[in-house]
C-alpha cells in the first residue's frame, strides 16, 4: 500500500522545479497583497500625484505675491521638476 506510487508519489517528482514553482507562487501572492495594499490606501502620504502640482501652485503665488524674487523662484521651480 505504501510502496513506490511513481510520480505521484510523496518526494518523487519534480524535485526542484516544484520548490522553484513554490517560491514562485508565494512571491507573487505577497506581491498581489502589496499591489492590493497600495492601491486600496492610496500609497504613502508622500507619494500622492497632484502633490508636485500643489507645491508648484504654492511657488507660483508666493512668487506672484512678490515674497520670493525671480532666481529663487527658478531655483525652486527647476528642484520640484525633477
Amino acid at each position: 500500500m505504501w510502496g513506490y506510487m511513481g510520480n505521484m508519489g510523496w518526494g518523487y517528482g519534480w524535485g526542484s522545479v516544484g520548490i522553484a514553482h513554490m517560491v514562485l507562487w508565494w512571491i507573487l501572492i505577497i506581491l498581489g497583497i502589496v499591489v492590493l495594499g497600495k492601491w486600496l490606501f492610496g500609497g504613502l502620504p508622500g507619494e500622492r500625484r497632484g502633490s508636485r502640482r500643489r507645491a508648484l501652485e504654492i511657488l507660483e503665488e508666493r512668487y506672484a505675491r512678490g515674497d520670493i524674487d525671480r532666481n529663487e523662484f527658478e531655483s525652486k521651480k527647476s528642484d520640484l521638476r525633477r
